[in-house]
């Protein structure tokens, strides 16, 4: 049940992949059989994740949920982490009461991402939540907080809202890490030598630029209460071989 962040990751097909497809992949070479299903839209807010997507999730009864949800609420004007810790744990306790493993995602640390670095304390306040309730109901945690490798440029589409194919990929070498599977790539390998460094003046360009092109209609859209996943569907509602 991810909440669905994979901006800039295309697929052979022209379709978007995703940390949490790379995942699966990884999860299927050490579980022969296994089925996958993912009911992820980008945009979704906790609530619409919860109402729209826990049912199916509890109907199908997995062995293993990764719940990943919150971030696009604490990023709008007036999200409460306290609440939203909440409602949170709520569909954490139906996951646990049903019998599935979870996995819980903390959200990124902001400092590097332009304005969003002014939403760290309450992104840090919900990640402390979350680790309270993984604890409480005995959950996996992947910690994204913690994370080196995306504090990189390179590890963000041009976005700067959404992870890039780099980015994905060590999320899903994290994931893979956080429930014991062996991997040769380390998720915080050290990024190589960029051929070109930019300079001051040129990075303030590529800011303003971006907050023209980016960030400015990203908060258009949180004005009118829309999303970039109004209209999407799961791309993999359920439970199948890969």
């Amino acid at each position: 049940m991810p909440s669905r962040f994979n901006g800039g990751d295309p697929g052979p097909d022209g379709s978007l992949l995703g940390w949490a497809d790379r995942f699966a992949v990884r999860l299927a070479e050490a579980r022969p059989g296994l089925r996958y299903a993912n009911l992820a839209v980008r945009g979704k807010l906790l609530h619409q994740i919860v109402e729209e997507q826990l049912p199916l999730v509890l109907a199908a009864r997995p062995d293993l949920v990764s719940f990943c949800a919150g971030g696009n609420d604490v990023l709008r004007p007036g999200g409460d982490p306290d609440k939203l810790a909440a409602e949170y744990e709520t569909a954490v306790a139906a996951l646990r009461g049903a019998g599935a493993h979870v996995m819980v995602f903390t959200g990124f640390d902001t400092r590097e991402l332009g304005l969003l670095k002014l939403l760290r304390g309450k992104v840090a306040t919900y990640n402390e939540h979350l680790r309270v309730i993984a604890a409480r109901y005995d959950c996996v945690v992947v910690d994204l907080w913690g994370m080196q490798a995306v504090q990189d440029r390179r590890a963000w589409s041009e976005d700067r809202l959404h992870l890039s194919a780099c980015g994905h990929e060590r999320v899903a070498l994290n994931a893979a890490r956080a429930i014991g599977l062996r991997t040769d790539e380390d998720p915080e390998a050290p990024w190589p030598p960029e051929d070109e460094q930019l300079s001051a003046a040129a990075a303030r360009r590529e800011h303003v630029q971006w907050a023209r092109e980016h960030l400015v209609p990203w908060i258009g859209r949180r004005l009118r209460g829309q999303s970039s996943g109004d209209g999407l569907v799961p791309k993999r509602p359920d439970l199948l071989p890969l």
